[in-house]
């Protein structure tokens, strides 16, 4: 083995190691502290763009969704608990500086060192308002780490509904990590900056790649479309209902750790493109409650319309199984059971019969899955959706609060 080869290993091998965890925290720790630092404008439209990591409430819940979106589940490998918390400083430490915008040139001081950085967006890592949202899954929660007392009250393994054909292999996680941006570039390089520093604490379970449409006629301001050509999340709540459908609490019944925190739950939904694309589009919309091309609920004219099934008791406009009225009756009991929706499309090429393999990453965000979640999931069962649909993956998870600043971190309150 030649000399360069041997140097090579041996200083991959201390990279991977143990005791790498704590040096590589400690120099994203040191990092941290310049993150403030003015980083060259990238020169380009939305590049520039920073949102906050530290705050109350982690970014990426209720600040604008971005265009690009991968989801990561990882299984906790830490020796202990200590490396565990190692790993999930580090990750915060790197998702801070990734971030607020950063430079990546290299180390000439040493060249034959391995670079900081990929260097795969070049010298200059805007910002491009990425953001890194962290969530923990029910399976963290159990004896290894000495977590089973901490877990929040709801956060259990995702159960299989009676509309589901959920791949294994495609589900739960002790962590999720959702990274978004405005370009998928700027996601591929922080998937791989973020993966570098926590190899020893955590593995790569599932991923999934998410996009979403671009904004077109006729309402250029309205929700997305999703792959069956409707506009998805018009129902969302307005910025001032949604913190309390959102956020935990502090209450007797949740850890106290666990307030400002939310509920994710992410579902990888199948939609079967071929088999929509052979039904007639008055079905597609008495099926879905709305009007393909603008949006608006059966009978009306406009996306945001309040559809007033008050005034068609009987369904006669709006289908009782209509998708958007079972979903979201509005009636006042069901206010409070309403959910912030973040979904995302994506396309995995194709399967083995050669079927397209396109559908619907579904995320919703409440502060109680019993309450929300659950109880919408229920309402959906049996809906004439589901020969066109299928839920294939995803899990529950719970995403803590924000962290206070550089020197604290996602979860830092389960360990306190």
């Amino acid at each position: 083995m030649s000399t360069d080869r041997r140097g090579f290993l041996l200083r991959t091998a201390g990279t991977l190691g143990a005791g790498a965890l704590v040096g590589a925290g400690a120099a994203e720790a040191a990092r941290a502290d310049d993150a403030s630092a003015p980083v060259p404008s990238s020169g380009a439209p939305g590049l520039d763009e920073r949102l906050p990591f530290d705050g109350a409430h982690q970014s990426g819940i209720l600040t604008r969704q971005t265009d690009a979106v991968t989801h990561l589940a990882l299984d906790a490998i830490a020796a202990d608990r200590g490396a565990l918390v190692q790993g999930l400083r580090s990750l915060s430490a790197r998702a801070r500086e990734l971030t607020q915008g950063t430079t990546a040139a290299p180390d000439l001081s040493d060249v034959d060192a391995p670079p900081a950085d990929s260097g795969t967006l070049g010298p200059v890592v805007a910002p491009d308002a990425l953001t890194v949202t962290i969530a923990l899954g029910a399976s963290l929660f159990d004896d290894r780490f000495g977590l089973r007392g901490r877990r929040p009250a709801e956060l259990v393994a995702m159960p299989a509904f009676p509309d589901d054909d959920l791949d294994p292999a495609r589900c739960h996680g002790d962590v999720l990590v959702t990274v978004a941006a405005n370009h998928r570039d700027t996601v591929v390089h922080a998937v791989r900056e973020l993966l570098r520093p926590v190899r020893d604490a955590f593995a790569l379970r599932w991923t999934i790649d998410g996009f979403q449409s671009a904004d077109r006629a006729p309402s250029p301001h309205g929700a997305r479309r999703n792959l069956f050509g409707f506009r998805d999340g018009t129902a969302n709540p307005t910025p001032a209902d949604a913190g309390g459908l959102v956020w935990v609490p502090r209450s007797g019944r949740e850890p106290a750790w666990t307030a400002g925190g939310t509920y994710t739950v992410l579902r990888v939904i199948r939609m079967h493109v071929e088999f929509w694309d052979r039904v007639g589009l008055r079905e597609q919309e008495t099926m879905i409650g709305r009007h393909r091309d603008t949006g608006a609920p059966l009978g009306g004219t406009r996306e945001r319309q309040d559809p007033r099934y008050d005034l068609d008791p009987e369904g006669k406009r709006v289908p009782l199984d209509a998708h958007v009225r079972l979903a979201n009756p509005r009636t006042p009991a069901t206010r409070s059971e309403r959910i912030v929706r973040r979904a995302a499309n994506y396309a995995r090429g194709f399967d083995e019969a050669g079927q397209l393999d396109h559908g619907l990453l579904f995320v919703a965000h409440n502060a109680s899955i019993e309450r929300q979640f659950a109880r919408i999931q229920a309402r959906l069962a049996g809906e004439p959706m589901t020969d066109y649909v299928t839920p294939v993956g995803g899990g529950y998870f719970f995403a803590p609060p924000g962290a206070a600043g550089p020197a604290d971190w996602v979860g830092s309150g389960l360990f306190a």
